[in-house]
């Protein structure tokens, strides 16, 4: 009892954080960490035990489905080259030099292990970056890059992980082996994150009631992740794949009365992970803290620093000097450079990874302990200096997405209008009261969708007749949501303005749905 009651009183400043992060402008990861190293250090909280197959499953499948259910297919293809860049050969970089750095100070510490060690510190977390950046509207092309690095990285970095903590268990393991392995794993996740697609939606598209609907779509994430594990698959990438595949098709089969409470409730189911990560990582690192020899403690903070050094150094170095071979020679291209190359700052990722290791992996409170540090340094020192850095690099905010709202709310309306023209959501003439209302209610609203995008500028009875009203309006927001859907599949607009006009329909259907009377 007395573990829960810290728990509960730790979720309750870890929302007091988060409160302070927006009010002056700061990631709130970055906030949670400083707490997290509180609480190491505080005395009488209690020293908390995860088991270590459970972390990866409750931190990093709902976090990674919530960031991948919104990523934009369209934007990552046309940003794959530098999205690939730094999920792949970036993360491969980081890896290398954390495991060398490692060995070089501490030369005891087995390789497999050091590996491992990269692997846990090597994926950079966009939802801080993100969480400083989307209030400067950077160039949209920034947070394309960005989070796509953060959907692939993680697999890329969990899959060496796997591999190093399989080998510490093993001994050794052959580089040839692991080709066809990877391919395996590869092709597999793919093909198991599209057939759970299909099922989810067909299942889904089945439940009426908003507690179940929820409840299943967090049934549905974690078996997924499980359904993966236990075929020896990728859960992250097998992940990435489900989300984006149910994303194609859960507009059209989810009605708003449903997705409005379960956007929220994921919404804040994240925030809870994110801070019960660093909660339990706070809880654990304290046994360390307090059975660790001053000298060890003093020699085990000098690794972690250094690496978090090394971890901050690698990723500059790399993205900089792949600019200066690779990227557009222009002042505007070299201050994007600059942002991504600082924006690396670790989080949910990293201590999951850190705590799933195995009881008894060689040098676990190191890595533990390095992890964490990794996580604060990186979270305090880049985190809290993004925001001067965008300000003092001058770079103009992007309206790409607002244009292809205002483009989405004009084709929808025009298209609901249509419906409504021919004469959809009528059922005979005394009717047609409610219609004509519906009918002039949609050229007011096209007019002035109409004037906004040509100015360019932000984007902004009886019982029968309530009910004939509310067929009407159903019937022309359906046409709405088809057209909607038409110009995400073709690439004409992107998944953020998508979102954002079905926002827009949500609200307005469950506005017309409290119009109707009930049966």
């Amino acid at each position: 009892m007395h573990v829960f009651e810290t728990v509960i009183v730790l979720l309750l400043i870890g929302a007091a954080l988060a409160a302070l992060a927006r009010r002056i402008g700061a990631p709130y990861p970055a906030l949670l960490a400083l707490a997290g190293a509180g609480i190491a250090l505080m005395p009488g909280v209690p020293a908390v035990t995860l088991d270590p197959e459970l972390a990866l499953a409750l931190f990093v499948a709902p976090v990674l489905l919530d960031a991948a259910f919104d990523a934009s297919p369209r934007d990552l293809r046309h940003n794959w080259r530098p999205v690939a860049g730094l999920a792949l050969v970036t993360v491969a970089v980081t890896v290398a030099a954390v495991a060398i750095t490692a060995r070089w100070l501490v030369p005891d510490l087995p390789w497999a292990a050091a590996i491992a060690l990269g692997a846990i510190v090597a994926p950079p977390d966009a939802a801080a970056a993100t969480a400083v950046l989307r209030p400067l509207r950077p160039p949209h092309r920034l947070l394309v890059i960005l989070e796509g690095e953060s959907l692939f990285n993680d697999a890329s970095a969990l899959l060496i992980y796997r591999l190093a903590v399989g080998a510490a268990g093993a001994g050794a393991i052959s580089g040839w082996s692991i080709v066809p392995t990877l391919l395996l794993v590869t092709v597999g996740s793919v093909v198991l994150g599209l057939a759970l697609s299909r099922v989810t939606i067909r299942l889904t598209s089945r439940i009426e009631d908003v507690a179940t609907a929820v409840i299943v779509q967090f049934i549905g994430t974690f078996g997924v992740w499980i359904a993966a594990e236990r075929l020896h698959l990728s859960g992250i990438l097998t992940m990435v794949v489900y989300a984006m595949s149910v994303a194609r098709t859960a507009p059209d089969i989810i009605p708003a009365r449903i997705r409005i409470p379960s956007y929220a409730v994921w919404e804040v189911a994240v925030f809870l992970l994110n801070a019960l990560a660093f909660i339990l990582v706070g809880l654990q690192l304290k046994p360390i803290v307090r059975e660790l020899g001053r000298a060890t403690l003093v020699q085990y903070l000098g690794i972690a620093l250094i690496v978090c050094a090394a971890v901050i150094a690698v990723r500059i170095v790399w993205v900089m000097g792949t600019h200066l071979v690779r990227g557009p020679r222009t002042p505007v291209a070299r201050r994007h450079a600059v942002v991504v190359a600082w924006a690396g700052m670790r989080g949910t990722v990293t201590l999951a990874a850190a705590l799933a290791l195995p009881a008894g992996f060689p040098y676990q409170d190191l890595i533990l302990l390095t992890a964490f540090s990794v996580v604060l340094g990186t979270l305090v020192a880049q985190g809290l200096t993004l925001k001067p850095l965008m300000a003092w690099l001058g770079l103009e905010q992007d309206d790409s997405v607002d244009r292809e709202v205002r483009l989405a709310r004009v084709e929808a309306l025009r298209a609901g209008a249509a419906a409504l023209a021919d004469g959809a959501g009528e059922t005979d003439a005394g009717e047609t009261e409610a219609g004509d209302l519906l009918r002039r209610k949609y050229r007011v609203r096209l007019e002035r969708a109409e004037s906004l995008m040509a100015e360019q500028g932000p984007a902004a009875g009886p019982a029968d007749g309530a009910r004939s009203y509310a067929t009407a309006a159903r019937a022309a927001m359906a046409a709405e949501r088809r057209r909607l859907s038409e110009l995400r599949a073709d690439g004409t607009i992107g998944d953020d303005a998508f979102h954002r006009i079905e926002e827009e329909l949500d609200r307005a259907e469950l506005g017309a749905e409290a119009m109707e009377p009930e049966s």
